[in-house]
């Protein structure tokens, strides 16, 4: 049980820590505009761009994760596998991002979906087993 509320806790830091690229091209861009960010956010091209677009997937990668190991949890199903893919979800959205920062499109997108398919199949798992 440890290691899920460890993978948890670290999926939910990721977004947190995919914004100080964020912050760093924004800082790059005539200063942080602290008083307009998400504008300055907006007007940022390439990398900049990426880092955002990162920062947000990382958000909306959370959920059905964390959905999927409260699922585990609450039904005392914590199996290996759903270890192996709680950590292989966290691997491949360290990947996802890095990918995305490199503008390796295709590479990126073959992460999200093998990151994506983690929760499902946790998920899957667990709706058999109860």
């Amino acid at each position: 049980m440890s290691l899920l509320l460890w993978c948890l806790l670290i999926a939910g830091v990721l977004p947190i820590l995919a914004k100080a690229p964020v912050v760093y091209f924004q800082n790059r861009d005539n200063g942080y505009d602290n008083k307009h960010p998400r504008a300055q956010q907006q007007r940022l091209l390439g990398r900049g761009a990426r880092a955002v677009a990162g920062h947000y997937n990382a958000y909306e990668a959370f959920p059905l994760f964390a959905a999927a190991i409260l699922a585990a949890l609450s039904t005392s199903q914590i199996t290996e596998r759903i270890e192996f893919l709680s950590i292989a979800f966290i691997v491949l959205r360290v990947l996802y991002h890095i990918a995305y920062l490199s503008n390796y499109d295709k590479l990126r997108s073959l992460i999200w979906f093998l990151a994506t398919l983690c929760p499902v199949l946790i998920l899957a798992q667990v709706a058999l087993a109860v």
